[in-house]
């Protein structure tokens, strides 16, 4: 799955089959994000369950709360963020820093602010099947110089996971995900393959630009495109202004979803195992009711 910048035909190119402007809404304590994928206009995208662009000052934050059946992938478009859990880690995200956590069978954490002013950043919630729900908490983290990169006429990626412009992320992906950051300069064409059979969306971070076939209305900021079925996904910038956004494409998991705010299973019955384990501090969650990140 390599991928080239200049003129590409696709066999089936991927087209935007669903635009959605995500909106703010208060989360955490005193927190503010955009969300777009976990709204009621765009449930989930399997695998991915929800996609917010958070935007917070101190004192505001995500102080501590559990995870349980799935991961979070934070990746700091500006600022920091500290990371504390129940294990006693603790760790600062900062601009470009890439953080994958595993939740599996349970992770009580907090998310703050770690610096003054506005931290901004993108987490991606991507589930676990069924197999792997209750596996052991893990982290992939990655600072900013150690992100694979690529440039090629015009068009500069950072490979969160995946493969672009035959070069290769280092993390892995449970679930099997590609996930990009691409900056493509006015003039610039993008043509990225992206395997059959995933699901796929970009989220704009900055400018706009024309996704999917030439004719298309170009899409601009805080939009989530959903893209349909096909090979690959061709992006023109015929703006005067560098167009920033991210591309996530998964291999879906084609299991039932049932989520309670922040666990994320197949049933109500282990949604309810699952609360009561968080509750008495079973099955993972044993050291809950004893830890506080204060």
């Amino acid at each position: 799955m390599s991928s080239s910048s200049s003129s590409v035909t696709f066999e089936n190119p991927r087209k935007v089959v669903k635009k959605v402007l995500s909106l703010s809404q208060s989360e955490g304590d005193g927190a503010t994000v955009r969300r777009s994928i976990g709204r009621h206009e765009l449930r989930n995208l399997d695998p991915f369950l929800l996609l917010d662009e958070f935007s917070v000052s101190k004192p505001a934050g995500f102080p501590d709360h559990p995870h349980r059946g799935f991961e979070t992938v934070t990746y700091m478009l500006d600022g920091a963020f500290t990371h504390q859990d129940f294990s006693g880690r603790k760790g600062t995200i900062r601009t470009g820093d890439v953080q994958w956590m595993t939740a599996g069978s349970g992770i009580v954490h907090s998310e703050m602010p770690a610096a003054d002013g506005v931290q901004k950043g993108l987490q991606l919630w991507i589930n676990l099947a069924s197999k792997d729900k209750m596996i052991e908490p893990r982290y992939q983290e990655l600072e900013s110089k150690d992100i694979s990169q690529a440039e090629k006429d015009g068009v500069a990626v950072r490979i969160i996971a995946g493969e672009a412009f035959g070069v290769r992320s280092p993390v892995y992906t449970r679930t099997p995900t590609m996930y990009m950051d691409f900056t493509m300069q006015p003039g610039s064409q993008l043509h990225q393959p992206i395997p059959e059979g995933w699901n796929a969306f970009v989220y704009v971070i900055e400018g706009e630009g024309v996704f999917g076939k030439e004719n298309a209305a170009p899409a601009s900021t805080h939009h989530c495109l959903v893209l349909g079925a096909g090979d690959g996904l061709s992006v023109w910038n015929r703006s005067g202004a560098p167009l920033r956004f991210t591309l996530a494409a998964g291999q879906p998991l084609n299991e039932p979803v049932v989520q309670q705010g922040p666990f994320v299973m197949n049933s109500r019955a282990q949604i309810q195992q699952a609360m009561e384990d968080y509750y008495y501090g079973r099955n993972g969650f044993e050291k809950a009711s004893q830890w506080s990140s204060a």
